[in-house]
Parts: structure tokens; sequence; C-alpha cells
């Protein structure tokens, strides 16, 4: 089975970034907005057990954090993916880093740069256009982080929570 490792911002900040997903984003049905901690990886029933268990581990040592999105970005020219840019502080990284070592599956695809996708899939011109007018905006936005999420992959592509791991609790 598929599993990703994200968290979720407050529904605030997941309305924000809907306001742009149902338009830019075709992802928009099949997941709420997100920061990817660990990207999608398969794994069987049970190593999901001890995984799930390290990530309690996890959760554990890692103190709540404050969240902060301050701008309108993209990854062009490697790709055309529009995102709500998340400041990388030590903790995100930190726990970014703890879903990469040990018990975890470690590939990385991309180097980690924290962002909630706005759009993705869109034509050069269409890419351009909307990015221009998004960095107009004023984003300035901060919420703390209690949580993290383990989640799964369901038969139609969406994604849905397997479990919820709170910062800073042993279990």
């Amino acid at each position: 089975m598929k599993y990703g490792i994200a968290l979720f911002p407050s529904k605030k900040l997941q309305d924000l970034a809907n306001s742009y997903r149902k338009r830019y984003d075709p992802n928009y049905a099949l997941i709420p907005p997100h920061v990817t901690l660990k990207n999608s990886f398969d794994t069987s029933d049970d190593d999901i057990k001890d995984l799930v268990q390290e990530l309690h581990k996890v959760a554990s040592e890692v103190k709540p954090f404050t969240l902060n999105v301050y701008k309108v970005s993209s990854f062009h020219p490697v790709n055309n993916v529009i995102y709500l840019a998340v400041e990388s502080t030590p903790a995100l990284e930190n726990l970014h880093n703890k879903m990469h070592t040990g018990a975890f599956p470690s590939e990385k695809e991309y180097a980690f740069v924290p962002h909630i996708t706005i759009g993705q899939q869109l034509s050069d011109d269409e890419h351009s256009d909307v990015l221009s007018s998004l960095k107009m905006l004023n984003i300035n936005h901060q919420e703390t982080v209690d949580r993290f999420q383990l989640l799964y992959q369901l038969e139609n592509g969406s994604w849905t929570v397997y479990e919820t791991f709170h910062l800073g609790k042993e279990c």
C-alpha cells in the first residue's frame, strides 16, 4: 500500500489555499492542502505497524512549532507548480529529517522545500499569468503546528488519514 506523511494547516489556511486549488490544481479533490513531510512510499501492512510506533517516538521528540507562510512562489523551470511558501525553520527541518532516517524508507526525490501547493500541471503561459497575478498577494500567516498525519492512498487515488500524531506528547 502507498503511504505518505504530511501536516495539515488550520482551516483558515486550507480555505485560502483551496480558493486557488479549485481552479489551478487537478489534485484538489484527492487531498486537502498540506505540507509534505515524506513523499509517498510503499510498505507492507506488517511494516506499517513498526513505522507507526516510530512515528509516535518522533512526535514525542518534537515540540509544537510555528508555521510561517509568507509568499507565493513556484518551482519553475523545474516544473509548473505554484505554491504558498512555508518558512524552513529548524523545527520543521528536524521533523522532516526524522522522516528520512532509521526505520523509514529514505529516498528523497527533491531537496526539502516546505510549501503548500496551490497550482500544478499548468501550461507555460497559464503558469506565467497565474504566478504573476498571485505574487502580488500579501501573504503573512502564522500558526502553531501541534500534529502531523500518516496518510494512505485509496484505490481512487485520493488520500485519507491513517493516524494522527501529536507533537511533544508521549504515546
